[in-house]
C-alpha cells in the first residue's frame, strides 16, 4: 500500500494546504476508520506483526505509537489501531477550549520531509473532549490500545497560574487515558517553554501529583525541548525525577531550521514554528541518550522526532527509547509506514541476537 499512497494519494493531498489535507484525513478516520467494516479493511492493508514490549507496567503489542498532534480532537481513536500502532497519544489538551494561532500554520517541506507548524495547541477544551470520550466509553467504541493523553497549558493563562490549569485538566481526563504526557515545550504557545525552568516545573508537578495522589495511580509523562541546552535539559531532568515522574518524551519540535535544499524548503523553513520530521531525528535521539544515561536507563523514555524507517526507529531503541512515536512520516508515506517500521526493528532484533526490544534498549550505552 505504501507505492499507491506516494504515486497516488500524496501527489492529490498537496493540492491543497496542509491543515486542509490533514483535516480531511482525520475525517476520513473519523468516518470510515471507527466502523467495525472500515477498522476491517484498514487492518487487512496496515496491520503490524506483534513485537511486545512491557513498559510502565502495561503490554504493549510492539513500540510504536501515534505521537500527539495528528489527532488533537480524539476524533479518530478507534482506526489507529487498525493502521497498525499499538498505542497513541491525542491532543494536545487545554483546560479551556482555543482557536490556536492564525492560519495558514502548518507547512510541508517535501525535499526534507520535514512539518513546519504554529497551530497553536488548537482544541475544544478538556471538558468538550472528557464529552466526547466518554460517549465513546458508553458506546463500546473504545480502541484496544493503550490511550495517552498530551496536556498542555491555556493561551489566555499565565505562567503564574499554570499549575492549576494543568492539574484541572489531568483531573477532567483522568478516567480517558492510561497516562498522561505534560506539554510544556511547545514553541507554538508564548511563554510556555519557560515552564520548564526550576521553579514552574516543580509546581506544576507537584499540582499534578495531588491529582494523581487522589486516585489509582497512572504515569505521568514530561515532554522536553530539544531546543535547551543539555544542562537545562538535566535541570529538568532533576526536577522531574524528584517529582517521581514517570517518564519522558523525546522531544518536542525544533525552532531550529535545517539549512533548506530548494527554494521550497527555504520557504517554508522562514515561517514561524516548530519543525518535526526527518531534519529532527539527530537533535532527538542525542536527548534520548543524555535522558538515559544522566537516569542510568531506570526511567523510561519515549522516542520521537525522525522516526520514518526502521534504521531510524532502531537507533532511537538502542540510544534508550522504550517506545517510540511518529506523526510527519505518516503525512509523507502514508500509513504503511508503521508496519515497515515495525518489521524492520523485528528483523533487527533478530539479526542482533536480541530475545526481545526490551533487551536492545540503550544497548549502545551498556
Amino acid at each position: 500500500m505504501g507505492l499507491p499512497y506516494r504515486t497516488l494519494i500524496f501527489p492529490l493531498l498537496r493540492g491543497f494546504s496542509s491543515e486542509k489535507s490533514h483535516k480531511m484525513s482525520i475525517n476520513l478516520l473519523t468516518k470510515f476508520g471507527q466502523k467495525n467494516i472500515g477498522q476491517k479493511i484498514l487492518n487487512s492493508a496496515y496491520a503490524a506483526s506483534p513485537e511486545p514490549i512491557d513498559v510502565f507496567n502495561t503490554s504493549f503489542q510492539h513500540p510504536l505509537g501515534l505521537a500527539a498532534g495528528f489527532d488533537k480532537g480524539a476524533d479518530a481513536l478507534s482506526s489507529w489501531p487498525a493502521l497498525g500502532f499499538s498505542w497513541g497519544e491525542y491532543g494536545g489538551i487545554t483546560r479551556f477550549p482555543q482557536e490556536g494561532n492564525p492560519k495558514p500554520r502548518m507547512f510541508r517541506a517535501n525535499k526534507e520531509n520535514a512539518l513546519v507548524n504554529r497551530m497553536g495547541l488548537n482544541n475544544p477544551g478538556a471538558l468538550a473532549i472528557k464529552d466526547k470520550l466518554l460517549a465513546r466509553k458508553l458506546s463500546n467504541n473504545w480502541p484496544n490500545i493503550p490511550i495517552a493523553a498530551n496536556i498542555g497549558r491555556s493561551s489566555k493563562v499565565s505562567n503564574t497560574d499554570s499549575p492549576n490549569d494543568y492539574s484541572e485538566t489531568l483531573k477532567i481526563l483522568w478516567d480517558y487515558a492510561d497516562f498522561f504526557v505534560l506539554n510544556v515545550s511547545s514553541p507554538n504557545t508564548p511563554n510556555l517553554r519557560d515552564l520548564q525552568g526550576e521553579t514552574y516545573l516543580n509546581s506544576i508537578l507537584k499540582e499534578c501529583n495531588h491529582i494523581r495522589h487522589m486516585n489509582e495511580h497512572k504515569p505521568i509523562l514530561l515532554k522536553l525541548s530539544p531546543d535547551r541546552t543539555n544542562d537545562q535539559i538535566l535541570d529538568s531532568l532533576n526536577v522531574a525525577t524528584r517529582n517521581h515522574i514517570d517518564g519522558f518524551v523525546a522531544t518536542n519540535t525544533t525552532v531550529v531550521k535545517p539549512n533548506p535544499t530548494n527554494a521550497q524548503s527555504r520557504r517554508i523553513f522562514s515561517e514561524e514554528g516548530g519543525l518535526s520530521g526527518r531534519p529532527l531525528h539527530n537533535r532527538s535521539k542525542e536527548v534520548i541518550e543524555l535522558i538515559f544515561n544522566h537516569t542510568h536507563g531506570k526511567i523510561p523514555i519515549i522516542g520521537v522526532g525522525g522516526i520514518e524507517s526502521p534504521e531510524t526507529a532502531w537507533s532511537s531503541i538502542t540510544s534508550g527509547a522504550s517506545l517510540i512515536q511518529l506523526y510527519s512520516s505518516l503525512v509523507f508515506q502514508g500509513p504503511s509506514v508503521v508496519s515497515t517500521i515495525v518489521k524492520g526493528i523485528k528483523e533487527k532484533r533478530i539479526e542482533e541476537g536480541f530475545s526481545s526490544i526490551s533487551e536492545a534498549v540503550g544497548y549502545k550505552h551498556k
